[in-house]
């Protein structure tokens, strides 16, 4: 049989196929919740990454979930990247994956079970790299491909952090390069092969496990955090920003990119996430020093994307150190100011 590619099975790929963020707002205003439990620290309320509940004055349960199409072609690349995208909700709460339960959509006439078993292969050793237990799931017969987890982890009550804390004078820190929407845009066109695109494979397969790298100096310099994903770096800043009470104010220049994502966007390799994230920011953003293809970049729909970090502003070099040998693109890219008329102003 010959080989499938996996991003020509589905029509939209990767954290771009995310509902957009408005239209989803929209959906939950309509829902009648259950009352919060005392022990619930953190819910979907301010569109954090994660839950969190508390188990006891030590520890507190961290609880999220991911899964979307196919965004490269080759199946374990897949699974890697599925993988990665569900551990960093977590991480991006300040806590460690401990279990992880796979969420699977098959289309058993249609594709070899080596594909799921080499998907499934990928997510195993991405869990393994973080030190996390694969412990079982759920599968269905579907038309396309889906794939992702379901993530428990732990973290200490008084270290959580979550996208509310960010105070005025903090310095704004990210992990890892932006771009991945365009770039995998282009592949699913068919205009770039994986090999073109290795750099930002290896980004979306890498684990946001930033915890390791910090004494416990510099965990206490953290304020607020988040993942950028689907709605970008425009979608989740704004986000923290309104949570915080605070606004963001972002140096475009200082922002980390993978070399050929202005390309990409020249050559109109966009996904429907680049329009709905600009929709969802345009009254809470302003960009107006940019130019229209600079606009797409704060859009972007990343998949598996960097940490977004707000730290003290005496910490902030010394936590770009500790994370360069690791996140080789992390970059101070702006800081926290009082709370102005915009949430997020790029310079």
């Amino acid at each position: 049989m010959s080989k499938i590619a996996l991003t020509q099975t589905v029509q939209k790929g990767g954290c771009a196929a995310k509902v957009a963020a408005s239209e989803l707002r929209k959906i939950l205003s309509q829902v009648k919740f259950p009352a919060p439990h005392r022990e619930l620290l953190v819910d979907g309320g301010l569109f954090d990454d994660a839950a969190i509940y508390k188990i006891n004055s030590e520890l507190a349960m961290v609880q999220t979930l991911d899964f979307f199409t196919p965004i490269v072609d080759t199946p374990k690349l897949f699974g890697r990247i599925a993988a990665a995208n569900s551990l960093s909700d977590v991480y991006a709460m300040g806590g460690r994956p401990k279990t992880a339960m796979g969420i699977l959509a098959f289309p058993l006439a249609t594709m070899p079970e080596s594909v799921i078993v080499d998907v499934m292969q990928g997510a195993s050793d991405v869990i393994s790299e973080a030190s996390a237990n694969f412990v079982g799931g759920h599968s269905i017969d579907d038309d396309t491909l889906k794939f992702g987890l379901s993530v428990t982890g732990f973290v200490h009550p008084d270290r959580i952090w979550t996208n509310a804390g960010a105070r005025v004078g903090d310095v704004l820190i990210l992990t890892k390069p932006l771009g991945t929407g365009a770039i995998t845009a282009a592949l699913k066109r068919q205009a770039v092969r994986e090999d073109d695109i290795q750099d930002a494979i290896l980004s979306m397969s890498q684990i946001n496990n930033a915890l390791d790298f910090f004494s416990d100096e510099l965990m206490g310099a953290i304020h607020a955090a988040t993942d950028i994903t689907g709605f970008g770096l425009s979608g989740h800043s704004m986000q923290l920003a309104k949570a915080s009470g605070v606004t963001l104010k972002i140096c475009f220049d200082s922002l980390p990119q993978f070399p050929q994502l202005i390309k990409f966007l020249e050559e109109g390799f966009l996904t429907k996430a680049h329009r709905s994230n600009a929709e969802y920011t345009e009254d809470q953003m302003d960009s107006s020093c940019l130019s229209p293809l600079q606009r797409l970049v704060l859009h972007d729909p990343q998949t598996s994307g960097g940490l977004l970090l707000v730290v003290e502003k005496h910490a902030a070099n010394k936590i770009v150190e500790a994370l360069q040998s690791q996140f080789v693109a992390v970059s101070i890219i702006g800081d926290v100011v009082a709370k102005r008329t915009h949430a997020v102003l790029i310079d």
